[in-house]
């Protein structure tokens, strides 16, 4: 089961009941009635004021009129009148009383009415209002709770994403600095001139500061030369302060004299990052639980800014450390500190101090132990540690701690957890039996109260010391905030309800879903599941049941107390039986059905201990320290590290070496005595227990790894005035583990028998001056090196030296030869410059080799090379040579150098060459390996094989066996060969030809990663839809989860809205933003910016002008076409085509139609009538025009209606339309024209040409012998409907030739050719009679002569039907040109009409032929005398040879 930790929750639930909602609404109410009551009072006063003086102006009326009547009736009225007059009077006064009564009462009970309406409206408002007062109440209550999480993870230190660049300007030009910041709450900008801060109502127009999305500049008008400082942006606020700086260098032109207060060059020189030197480290410390300690560096920091400081980091095991109760941090004053109030075994690890800078980080780390504190009982276990909750609910949280090393105790039996309520001091024991696992589920909780855990080991000695406390964790039901809904209010208010809220009147809940065992051990299973839906408004109560599998039968499992977190640990299973469960949801209302059953479980544990660890390896580190490697074991499930024991080899006595479980199978156990032997044990860690214990380490002895080098050697003599020489020599083979400190020089004279000390402190060079000698004696010397482990052996003693002055012109021998690079065909052999130079320098080198064992030396450079080094190459592989070295001057070739040492050529296995890359921060190096490196082992990198030591222009940074050379400053002067060799090795070395071309790809690189950019598959481009809408989008190789964007039109951005929706595909990198409607007000440019992590991206596109105006009319077009097809609509114009049989055909398609949408055509605005109805379900339409022609011209136009709508499509047939309509008919028609053929006419000769339609607006040619035929008397050019024809007039010898017919389509020609040169058609020379008369039983041969070039084809038919050839009828041709046709005993049957055709392919004649058999004595009929038959004309064929 996954475990997810919640943030503590510390919130206060306020709930407003019905009661407190009553007494409000009466207070409102009694409020309203009062002020009803003083009302209704007030008029029912003035009523009665009013009634009573109505009755008294009545009365007085009254009496009045008595007394009047009695004044004026006087002695004339008796008493009965009066009294009757008096009766009548009260009668109509009752009625007046009666009716005026009866309107108050309708008057107080139609106010009565409206009294009580205005009462139900006014207490249904109150109630509304006070609903809505209480839920926005509750609203903004938990509002108030979330605020602080949502603001907290909003919060952040400022980060600088693009940083300020220095400027070189000259005077009177304006310098804008910008950068980039980012933070939450937004961080304030400071800006500062050398460290003072720069105000800008100080010099009123000299300073522009403003900020924009982020982007801070400062803009310096008309810069003088006292402008030139260093320039500082701060951004602050309340989590973090960042920095960034650059330098602004203002020059004068020459000439311009020099104004006040001019600052030199050399301090314009901005610090680009911090130089933290390390004073004072702390060290490797030892504590125990319960104690103090401080981990203290000092330093030196160079600048030292008071603004701008660099930041201090502190790291536990690569975990950064933040402030707590228990730890407490201070920087500042040259001083990093990191303070424990009360050291745990949580607080054991290895700590790094890491100052970070722009430059890069500083850091030093130390491992800091802690012991456990002294049992409270003799025996007992250490404390657990690293205390951790998880899954925290209602009542409900899961508890893992990780377990203590007990090397020196009996083996852990169980855990007890504690629990305590935030605000109290009473720990209350959560487990009757102690646990075996480092984890546990605590139940239990009250909802709403906050809780710390601790946990303490049990072993058969007592109880451990209660391990530190846990963080707070409230019992909140997380899924609360899940359950959140927004419901919006009217204008842009909103409110948050639960979902139980909008479920209605739901009183019981359902059944809960996905239960399931979330994690089983030996001891409980968890179980989990879904709160149910719908589940009510009332609080939420759950009974877990379980069942033995096959039994049958429920228990329920809490019965007493009811779970209110979606979670349950249950105990008390029994081994080796399997279990189903089911749970129930419950309120005060009910209970619902039981959800479904779980698979079965069983209880078990599902991870067990694991195995122990592999060999176990020891290795010398320092001289109180061994690193300890092991092999990591085979079962390795869910470890949580590894305890590492020792003890001194032949006690026994072992002893932790971790406190704390290390997570890597290697280790460095300090705090050992140096000399001792040491035995090496380990045990791994899992949530079970730990393992046995691993094989023992072989005894290891703890010292240093360090011995004396080996002796110097190559003892050569350089130089001699005749009283001192100079010596040089060859470095130790071995340097012993530590560098060489010196060496010491040994003289004597070669009679003398002891050796004396030329120098009593050690010589760092290799190569030194003996002074003090006699001239003319023999010298030998021997030189020991010495270490930080002593002085090692002595050199074998030199050759022997005569001391006498040096006097030849030439150079004296080079010395230290040493070989690099040795590879399977060359190697590079170096040399240093000879002492002694001659009388005049040196100018250049030759190079000798041989093999070792040949006599004869070659060289290797013809010519003298000036550099000290030299690449020999063609060597054989496996063979072994000897090099020296020859100086040269002008006075020639000097002496040559000591012969070198025997060189193996052939590349060593495993042999590395030096790479060339870029790092993550754009710095590019090269950077070699070496694995057979010491500790006194060091690279050492040339540049044309000399040292380099300009800290300027590179950096060295070596780690380890891994060696990188930085290029601070790359450029052009950085061409060129550089090499490295690692010294305490066997010739480990290797060599880069770093070109311009390599150098210029490496720059690119190295400015693609400095500034990022986001590869983009597509530029912001735009998109327009059917609706007329506008979608502007591009898209990106690849966008990461934390990637962000901004959509900017007209330097103003733009977000979410109705109006410009806006949406980002991460998975597909695509980013986009919709304009429903697109207006002239939209003009500009639009730019999309991308930011994700480093990388950065921008793309504009400008629509302004006629760009603009295009994009505008096509989504106006767009916007209208869509309107045009919510109707009946044409999904394609009128357009026109040609059919195969040369029919022009105008061609629609419609769209949304329905059967009572009208189709008409209409030519010229009148109804074309059609033989057919369009079919609109097929949506297409179809108007045939058979043999266009001109008087087919009008304007032809489709339309469609219905309710809906309507829409027309036209095409107008003239000028360019019929023309082309024209060419192509002209294209069907070419392509389908036959060959020409010849046709004979009284007039000439006819060549036509057919085809299936044929008009004069085609454009068609006649040519002859390749010359166009203009038509003329002699030769006419005509056609027909079908035929296109040229009639020859009366030929003759110049029409001879080839004639050619062509028809033009508009792209290709037609072509149709015959030849006439030199032919005739098929003619009869010797004519037939017309008519033969014979007697039935003769023989009749009709004979006659033809001819034809070609030969003709001759044809006899009778009666028109071909002639079956037999004994009876026989046709022969002789010589191509007589033919004869015999028909021997000619009965009756053989009378009828003959012809003979005559034809070639250039036309021919057809003679007829009557034939007439009588029968013997019968009378010769009488027929006129025959007469020649006249040819008829046969039109040209294709047609075989004659036969």
């Amino acid at each position: 089961m996954s475990l997810v930790a919640l943030p503590f929750y510390q919130k206060r639930h306020r709930h407003l009941d019905q009661t407190y909602r009553d007494t409000r609404t009466r207070y409102l109410l009694d409020e309203y009635a009062s002020k009803r009551r003083t009302s209704t009072q007030s008029s029912s006063q003035r009523l009665s004021s009013q009634r009573s003086l109505s009755q008294r102006s009545s009365s007085q009326r009254l009496s009045s009129q008595r007394a009047a009547s009695q004044t004026s009736l006087g002695a004339t009225t008796c008493r009965i009148c009066a009294k009757r007059v008096s009766e009548q009077e009260e009668e109509q006064y009752q009625s007046l009383e009666a009716m005026y009564g009866e309107t108050k009462r309708q008057r107080f009970l139609s106010e009565l009415a409206q009294l009580e309406e205005d009462v139900q409206l006014a207490r249904s408002q109150a109630r509304d209002k006070l609903d809505k007062y209480a839920l926005l109440e509750m609203v903004e209550d938990r509002m108030s709770w979330e605020r602080p999480s949502y603001l907290e993870r909003m919060r952040r230190a400022p980060e600088i994403l693009v940083r300020l660049r220095s400027h070189t300007v000259w005077e009177r030009m304006n310098v804008k600095l910008c950068f980039t910041v980012q933070g939450f709450p937004t961080p304030v900008v400071q800006w500062y001139k050398d460290g003072s801060l720069i105000c800008q109502a100080a010099e009123p127009g000299k300073y522009r500061i403003d900020s924009n999305y982020g982007v801070h500049t400062l803009e310096i008008n008309r810069a003088d030369f006292d402008d030139t400082a260093t320039y500082s942006a701060v951004a602050t606020n309340s989590y973090g302060q960042v920095s960034t700086n650059a330098a602004v260098v203002v020059r004068r032109e020459c000439g311009v004299p020099r104004g006040r207060g001019g600052l030199p060059f050399s301090s314009m020189i901005p610090y680009t990052h911090f130089d933290v030197q390390f004073l004072e480290k702390f060290g490797v410390t030892f504590r125990r639980e319960g104690e103090t300690v401080t981990l203290k560096c000092t330093m030196l920091v160079t600048p030292d800014l008071k603004r701008v400081q660099p930041r201090a980091e502190w790291y536990r095991d690569d975990m950064l450390v933040k402030e707590s109760k228990w730890t407490k941090m201070f920087f500042g004053e040259g001083q990093a500190s990191l303070s424990f109030s009360h050291l745990n075994k949580d607080d054991e690890g290895l700590y790094t101090l890491r100052i970070v800078s722009r430059g890069g980080a500083s850091e030093h780390s130390a491992f800091l132990f802690v012991r456990d504190a002294d049992p409270l009982v003799t025996g007992a276990p250490g404390a657990p540690m690293d205390l951790q909750c998880h899954d925290a609910n209602r009542d409900y949280v899961i508890v893992t701690w990780k377990p203590p090393n007990t090397t020196t105790e009996s083996p852990v039996l169980g855990y007890f957890i504690d629990r305590c309520e935030v605000g109290t001091n009473n720990w209350v024991q959560c487990n009757d039996a102690p646990v075996k696992i480092c984890k546990y589920p605590v139940t239990g909780l009250f909802e709403g109260r906050s809780y710390v855990f601790r946990v303490r080991a049990v072993n058969s000695a007592g109880v451990s010391r209660p391990s530190r406390v846990s963080d707070a964790v409230a019992a909140l039901d997380p899924g609360d905030l899940k359950r959140l809904q927004a419901v919006h209010l009217e204008g842009e208010k909103e409110i948050v309800v639960y979902e139980d809220d909008l479920e209605g009147d739901v009183q019981i809940p359902g059944p809960p879903t996905n239960v399931h065992a979330s994690e089983i051990s030996r001891n409980y299973v968890v179980l989990s599941w879904e709160p149910p839906t719908p589940r009510g408004k009332e609080p939420l109560m759950y009974f877990i049941e379980k069942s033995v599998v096959g039994s049958g039968t429920w228990q329920r499992v809490n019965p007493q107390t009811a779970v209110r977190s979606p979670r349950y640990a249950v105990f008390d299973l029994a081994d080796g039986k399997s279990y189903v469960f089911r749970v129930l949801s419950a309120n005060r209302h009910g209970l619902s059905d039981p959800s479904e059953i779980t698979s079965p479980v069983q209880a078990q544990d599902a991870i067990v201990a694991p195995s122990a660890p592999g060999r176990v390896l020891a290795s010398r580190n320092t001289k109180t320290s061994v690193v300890v490697q092991w092999d990591k074991p085979r079962q390795e499930e869910d470890l949580l590290g590894y305890y590492v024991d020792c003890c001194v080899a032949g006690t026994n006595l072992w002893e932790p070496c971790n406190h704390k479980p290390i997570k890597y199978n290697r280790f460095v156990v300090h705090g050992l005595t140096t000399g001792e032997q040491y035995i090496f044990r380990v045990k791994a860690v899992n949530a079970v227990g730990t393992s046995e214990n691993s094989q023992e380490s072989d005894p290891i002895r703890v010292q240093a790894a360090l011995t004396t080098p080996s002796h110097p050697y190559g003892i050569t003599l350089l130089n001699c005035d005749g009283h001192a020489m100079t010596l040089g020599w060859k470095v130790p083979k071995f340097s012993g583990g530590a560098a060489i400190l010196g060496y010491y020089i040994d003289k004597r004279e070669v009679h003398h028998a002891n050796w004396h000390e030329v120098n009593p402190s050690p010589v760092k060079d290799t190569i030194f001056t003996v002074e003090g000698l006699t001239e003319g004696s023999l010298y030998e010397f021997k030189i020991a090196a010495t270490n930080l482990a002593g002085i090692g052996e002595p050199s074998d003693p030199s050759e022997h030296f005569k001391c006498e002055a040096w006097t030849m012109p030439e150079p004296g021998p080079a010395y230290d030869l040493t070989f690099c690079e040795v590879r399977d065909s060359s190697l590079v052999l170096l040399w240093k410059a000879p002492v002694y130079s001659g009388s005049s320098p040196v100018s250049g080198y030759f190079v000798d080799f041989k093999e070792e064992d040949a006599g004869e030396w070659r060289t290797v450079n013809q010519t003298a090379t000036a550099n000290r080094y030299l690449k020999a190459c063609d060597l054989q592989r496996g063979r072994t040579y000897v090099f020296r070295v020859r100086a040269v001057n002008a006075s020639g070739v000097g002496r040559p150098s000591d012969t070198s040492e025997p060189v193996l050529v052939e590349a060593r296995p495993g042999t590395k060459e030096i790479s060339a890359g870029v790092d993550e921060e754009g710095n590019i190096y090269l950077a070699f390996d070496c694995q057979e490196m010491t500790d006194a082992s060091q690279f050492t990198w040339c540049k044309s094989y000399e040292e380099i030591a300009d800290e300027g222009r590179f950096r060295v940074e070596t780690a380890g066996d891994h060696s990188k050379l930085y290029f601070k400053n790359p450029d052009k002067e950085d061409v060129g060969t550089y090499s490295v060799s690692v010294s305490d090795t066997d010739g480990v070395s290797s060599s880069f030809n770093l070109d311009a071309e390599e150098l210029e790809r490496l720059i690119l690189l190295s400015n693609e990663i400095k500034n990022p950019t986001i590869p983009l598959k597509s530029e912001l481009a735009y998109e327009i839809f059917d609706k007329g809408q506008v979608r502007f989008w591009l898209q990106a190789e690849h966008l990461s989860p934390d990637a962000s964007y901004r959509f900017i039109i007209n330097d103003r951005e733009v977000s979410d809205s109705e109006a410009h929706r806006i949406k980002c595909d991460k998975a597909t990198g695509i980013i986009e933003m919709v304009m429903d409607r697109f207006t002239i007000e939209n003009e500009g440019t639009y730019t999309v910016q991308i930011h994700d992590g480093k990388a950065k991206s921008q793309s504009s596109l400008v629509l302004i002008g006629d760009a603009f105006r295009t994009v505008l009319d096509e989504a106006e077009f767009q916007r209208k076409e869509f309107l045009r097809k919510q109707g009946p609509h044409f999904a394609e114009y009128l357009h026109w085509d040609v059919t195969e049989d040369c029919e022009v055909r105008l061609v629609c398609k419609v769209a949304n139609t329905k059967r009572e949408t009208v189709f008409k055509w209409l030519k010229d605005d009148v109804l074309y009538e059609t033989d057919t109805a369009p079919d609109l379900e097929k949506g297409v339409c179809e108007l045939l025009i058979p043999k266009l022609s001109k008087k087919d011209h009008g304007e032809y136009k489709a339309t469609l209606k219905d309710e809906r709508g309507q829409d027309a499509s036209v095409l107008e047939i003239a000028g360019k339309v019929y023309e082309d309509i024209i060419l192509a008919m002209s294209r069907v028609c070419g392509m389908s024209a036959s060959p020409l053929k010849v046709l004979c006419t009284p007039e000439g000769i006819r060549l036509q040409c057919s085809m299936k339609y044929f008009t004069e607006e085609m454009k068609v040619n006649w040519y002859h012998k390749d010359a166009k035929i203009p038509s003329s008397e002699h030769m006419r050019i005509g056609g027909s409907e079908d035929m296109a024809w040229l009639q020859i007039c009366e030929p003759t010898e110049k029409d001879k030739g080839k004639y050619t017919f062509e028809i033009f389509d508009g792209k290709s020609n037609h072509q149709r050719s015959l030849d006439l040169s030199g032919q005739d058609r098929g003619r009869v020379v010797g004519g037939l009679p017309d008519v033969v008369t014979i007697m039935e039983g003769k023989t009749l041969n009709l004979t006659c002569t033809v001819f034809g070039n070609p030969d003709p084809e001759v044809v006899w038919l009778k009666n028109d039907q071909d002639i079956p050839l037999s004994d009876h009828f026989s046709v022969k041709v002789e010589q191509a040109k007589f033919v004869s046709m015999t028909i021997r005993d000619v009965s009756s049957e053989d009378s009828g009409k003959y012809s003979m055709s005559v034809k070639n392919k250039y036309g021919g004649e057809k003679i007829d032929v009557t034939v007439s058999v009588y029968k013997h004595g019968e009378k010769i009929p009488e027929v006129s005398l025959p007469q020649q038959a006249k040819p008829k004309l046969l039109p040209a064929s294709a047609s075989s040879p004659a036969k």
